[in-house]
């Protein structure tokens, strides 16, 4: 059988780096690794200025609420600690090491008999914190954080294999080369939540990587292999779990609330070397591809390398480039700084040339075709969201659930008028949340000046 959700498109692939094994790039000599890799509050220092630091030792720990530590992705001295801009255009502090190259491990990182048989729920999510494993798809949430909310929750863990993206191979080639880590992956979340069965996800595209899990699963029932339609976005989670489970994942509720939880498989493979060996995440697989590269390759990246450096890697620039992007190019993020570091959540960097690339059309006009309607995964309208945005009309822009969007891209990609409707809804997204933000500021005002009044009458009253 193959799974499937309704809409959406099949576009051209572009794996150009499929075939191509991962290999293991040197450590640059110098690492400059950002504060802040994931969703929550940023990370403060933990080392200074002429510290020596071991590779996987902590650099920087949040003090309180959601995040994730940050590791020396190699052993040296720390040479500055600065503040610099994000693509975002928002501030963050990152650490300079200069590699000594001598690749210290820390004392933390041990291999532990029985990891996997034994863990416990409790262990586990220690471990995961420590690690510092955030999802790796992209989104970057605190990987612990999701485990721990989701406990007692679950009757689906989906894998996240789809890979939906053009270009992007990076998880293809780590189901070929890494199964048996994966897959202990799969096994110590399972336990963890108490599952019969945890559920690997995989487009058709990639069958030599469901016959590879397939073969080192043997006889073990607790893990299935299940082979989706190659489609786009396949590999959003609502998507994902409708496939697999015919539950639709309601606006603005998570996939626990309707008991399932979903990892990337990365993601996983990272939980069984974190839970297995005390190795938190301080590299990662990245595909450095796009007509613009000599020779796209699979690179495992320590973090903190620039992006310029894994591109040299590749031969450098055959051409100049259109866009450079970090991710897909369909939800990707252009950059304009190849210098910038790589991430916990960057998967790929693409080089691209005019040919790939969509140039902005002042004279974009909507021709109510109806293509955009016929693949909005989420079944929503997007020539109207599009309209509405255009003219502020942020009411009816709710009314037509202007906030269910995924951002996908997929109406944009097929609309033969060109009108920019992703950019349209981000913009009108940020205008309903700082309108909803003003009115709880203004509601928080009037409720202490209510507050206030009723204590001066008090005050009024005693006296008398």
């Amino acid at each position: 059988m193959i799974y499937t959700f309704r809409g959406g498109i099949h576009m051209e692939e572009y794996k150009f780096t499929a075939d191509s094994p991962i290999e293991k790039m040197p450590a640059p000599k110098k690492v400059y690794v950002p504060l802040s890799q994931h969703i929550g509050a940023p990370c403060s220092a933990t080392v200074k200025i002429g510290d020596t630091v071991d590779k996987g030792q902590i650099i920087g720990t949040v003090e309180k609420g959601l995040g994730c530590p940050v590791h020396a992705p190699v052993s040296g001295k720390v040479t500055a600690i600065e503040e610099v801009l994000t693509p975002m255009g928002r501030k963050v502090s990152r650490v300079v090491i200069e590699n000594d190259g001598e690749e210290r491990l820390c004392e933390t990182i041990i291999k532990k008999e029985n990891a996997v048989s034994e863990v416990t729920p409790e262990a586990c999510i220690e471990a995961v914190r420590l690690a510092g494993i955030s999802g790796m798809g992209g989104a970057t949430f605190p990987t612990y954080a999701k485990i721990s909310s989701a406990l007692g929750k679950v009757n689906y863990m989906i894998i996240n294999c789809a890979e939906c993206e053009p270009f992007i191979t990076a998880d293809h080639r780590m189901m070929l080369e890494y199964p048996e880590e994966i897959l202990d992956g799969v096994r110590i979340l399972n336990k963890v939540f108490g599952l019969e069965k945890g559920l690997i996800a995989v487009e058709d595209n990639k069958l030599d990587a469901v016959a590879k899990l397939n073969e080192v699963r043997g006889n073990d029932e607790t893990i299935e292999v299940r082979v989706m339609k190659t489609k786009y976005p396949q590999g959003d989670e609502r998507q994902l779990i409708f496939a697999l489970t015919g539950q639709e994942l309601p606006a603005g509720k998570l996939p626990a609330d309707v008991g399932c939880v979903i990892f990337n498989v990365e993601t996983c493979y990272n939980v069984a070397r974190a839970v297995k060996y005390g190795m938190p995440l301080i590299e990662r697989v990245v595909t450095v591809t796009g007509d613009c590269v000599s020779t796209p390759k699979n690179l495992l990246a320590p973090l903190g390398t620039p992006m310029s450096e894994l591109i040299d890697f590749c031969g450098g620039l055959s051409k100049k480039p259109m866009k450079v992007i970090t991710g897909g190019p369909m939800m990707g993020m252009a950059q304009w700084d190849i210098n910038t570091p790589t991430t916990k959540g960057t998967n790929a960097i693409l080089a691209l040339s005019e040919k790939f690339t969509r140039p902005y059309d002042p004279n974009y006009s909507c021709i109510h075709c109806g293509k955009c309607v016929s693949v909005c995964p989420m079944h929503l309208m997007p020539l109207y969201l599009a309209q509405f945005s255009e003219q502020g009309d942020l009411g009816m822009c709710e009314k037509f659930n202007l906030m269910s969007c995924v951002e996908c891209g997929t109406c944009a990609y097929i609309c033969p008028g060109s009108v920019p409707i992703v950019q349209f809804v981000r913009m009108t997204k940020a205008k309903i949340n700082e309108e909803k933000r003003r009115q709880q500021a203004l509601a928080a005002a009037a409720a202490e000046k209510s507050e206030g009044k009723d204590s001066s009458d008090k005050k009024e009253e005693g006296k008398k």
